[in-house]
C-alpha cells in the first residue's frame, strides 16, 4: 500500500520507520529543509543545544519502536538511554527545595522531608495512579479504538468532571507538592483548572519509570533522530524535504493523495493511506474537525553558553512562582564551558537571566553564546506548537485527531494527536496508527 506521512517530526519518522517496516511504500514528506521538529538542536559559537525534549520517561516505547522497525536501540546507540538519579529539582518561594527522586518510597521520603505528613499525603494522591495507568493502557495507549467503541472504563475515565486543579487542593494541605504534581502540565501551558484529573498519571509515571535521556556526549535525545533518519534509509522510505503539503486530495468519499507545492511547482502524491504528523490546522480538510481545539503555546526559551561548570545544577531545576523559570543544563559545549537552557511562563517583566540570579544562580557575566526564541519563533521554526493541543476541559480529549480521523484512511499522529504531547505519548500513537492500518 502507499502510504504518504505529512510531517518529519518525531511522530512522522516513528510512524514512517513502523509501516515500512511492515511492507508500505512510504513517503515522508516534510515542509523544512531537515527531519526532526522539536527532537533537533540549535547551534551558535561552538554550542550546541536540545531544542525540545532532552527527558523521556517510558524508555520501553522508544525501545519497542526500534525494535519493531530493525535493530535494538542498544545496539544502535552503542549504549543504553541513561536513568537520571533525580526527576527534577524545585525550588520554591520559601526557599525550600525539593530533589524528586524516582520510585514510590523514595518519593515519600523526599516529602516527609520537606514537611511532617507530607510523604504520605503525596503517596495516597499518586497511589490510585496506577489504576488508572493499567487501564489508559490496555484500552487506550496500546490498543487502537474509536470514539463510538470505547471500553466503559475508560469513557468513564475521560468523560469524568473532575478537573487536576480540583483533586490538588483536595489532596494537599500545603501548596508545593500540588506544584510538584502539576507542574508537567503548567510547563506546557496549560492552566490546571481545564486539566482532567486523569491526565495526572504522569506523576504515576514518573514515579514508576524515572526519567531517561541521552547523555549529550552521545548526541542528546536529538541522536534518536539521527538513528530514525538512517533508519528511514535502510527501510527504503522516499523522503522530500522542502515540500509543504497544501491539502488531502479526496475522491469518491476517500483520500487519494495529497496536494504539495514547492518554490518552483505544485503537484499531487497518490496515495492509498495518508498520515497527518503536523498540527491538522494545517490541511483545510481536517481543520474543520479540530477547529473546537487550540495549541498549547511554547515557553519563551535561551539557550545559553557560558564560561565554566554547571556542577551545582541538577538535570532540571524549577523555579516556582511567576514567572515560573525551568533551568535545564546540558548539551555540547567548548572545553571550559557549559551549556543550559532556560524556559519562561508567566508574567516575564525581566530577562530569564536575571530571574535566575534573584533565585541565586547568577550566570549573567560568564555568558558567551545565546540563542533566544519566542514562543511564536518556536511555532514557526517547528511549524506547530510541541505541545500540541490546549486542554480546554473534559472534552478536548475527544476533539482530537488520532489514531483514525473522520476522512477515511487518512490517520493522525503527533503532539496534536491522540494520546497527547510528549516522546513517550507520541511514539504510542505512531504503534497505534501502524496497528490499524496493519501489515501490507
Amino acid at each position: 500500500m502507499r502510504v504518504v506521512v505529512v510531517g518529519g517530526g518525531y511522530g512522522g519518522l516513528a510512524v514512517s520507520v513502523r509501516l515500512a517496516k511492515l511492507g508500505h511504500d512510504v513517503t515522508l514528506v516534510e515542509a523544512a529543509d531537515r527531519l526532526g521538529g522539536a527532537l533537533t538542536t540549535v547551534e551558535s559559537d561552538g554550542f550546541t543545544w536540545d531544542a525540545g525534549p532532552w527527558a523521556l520517561q517510558v524508555p520501553a516505547v522508544v525501545r519497542d519502536l526500534f525494535r519493531k522497525s530493525g535493530r535494538a536501540l542498544e545496539r544502535e546507540l552503542g549504549s543504553d538511554l541513561t536513568p537520571l538519579e533525580v526527576v527534577r529539582e524545585h525550588r520554591f518561594a520559601d526557599h525550600s527545595v525539593l530533589r524528586l527522586p524516582s520510585g514510590a518510597r523514595r518519593q515519600a521520603d523526599a516529602f516527609e522531608a520537606l514537611g511532617p505528613g507530607l510523604g504520605a499525603d503525596w503517596d495516597a494522591y499518586v497511589s490510585p495512579y496506577a489504576e488508572v495507568w493499567d487501564v489508559l493502557r490496555r484500552h487506550y495507549f496500546e490498543e487502537p479504538w474509536t470514539p463510538a467503541a470505547l471500553p466503559r472504563e475508560v469513557a468513564a475515565l475521560l468523560d469524568s468532571r473532575t478537573h487536576l486543579h480540583k483533586r490538588l487542593r483536595k489532596a494537599f494541605r500545603d501548596d508545593r507538592p500540588a506544584m510538584v504534581a502539576g507542574h508537567p502540565f503548567v510547563a506546557d501551558g496549560h492552566d490546571l483548572r481545564n486539566v482532567p484529573a486523569w491526565a495526572g498519571v504522569v506523576t504515576h509515571l514518573e514515579q514508576l519509570f524515572g526519567t531517561w535521556t541521552v547523555p549529550a556526549r552521545d548526541g542528546g535525545l536529538a541522536r534518536l533522530r539521527d538513528l530514525l533518519v538512517a533508519r528511514l534509509a535502510t527501510r527504503g522510505v522516499t523522503v522530500l524535504l522542502d515540500t509543504p503539503v497544501t491539502d488531502l486530495v479526496v475522491r469518491g468519499g476517500r483520500v487519494a493523495g495529497v496536494a504539495t507545492a514547492t518554490p518552483s511547482a505544485t503537484g499531487e502524491l497518490a496515495a492509498d493511506a495518508v498520515v497527518c504528523a503536523v498540527d491538522p490546522r494545517r490541511l483545510p480538510a481536517l481543520a474543520p474537525h479540530v477547529a473546537r481545539t487550540m495549541p498549547a503555546m511554547p515557553p519563551v526559551i535561551a539557550h545559553v553558553g557560558v564560561e565554566g561548570d554547571l556542577d551545582d545544577l541538577p538535570h532540571e531545576t524549577v523555579l516556582h512562582g511567576d514567572p515560573m523559570v525551568v533551568v535545564r543544563p546540558g548539551g555540547r559545549a567548548p572545553e571550559g564551558h557549559a551549556a543550559l537552557t532556560v524556559h519562561g511562563r508567566g508574567r516575564l517583566a525581566e530577562d530569564l537571566l536575571t530571574v535566575l540570579a534573584r533565585h541565586g544562580t547568577d550566570l549573567r557575566q560568564r555568558v558567551v553564546a545565546r540563542v533566544d526564541r519566542t514562543p511564536y519563533e518556536t511555532v514557526q521554526a517547528w511549524g506547530g506548537s510541541p505541545h500540541g493541543v490546549l486542554w480546554q476541559g473534559r472534552g478536548t480529549v475527544r476533539r482530537r485527531l488520532g489514531p483514525t480521523t473522520p476522512v477515511p484512511g487518512v490517520y493522525a499522529v503527533g503532539a496534536h494527536a491522540t494520546p497527547g504531547s510528549g516522546l513517550a505519548y507520541v511514539g504510542l500513537g505512531a504503534a497505534l496508527v501502524a496497528t490499524v492500518i496493519g501489515p501490507a
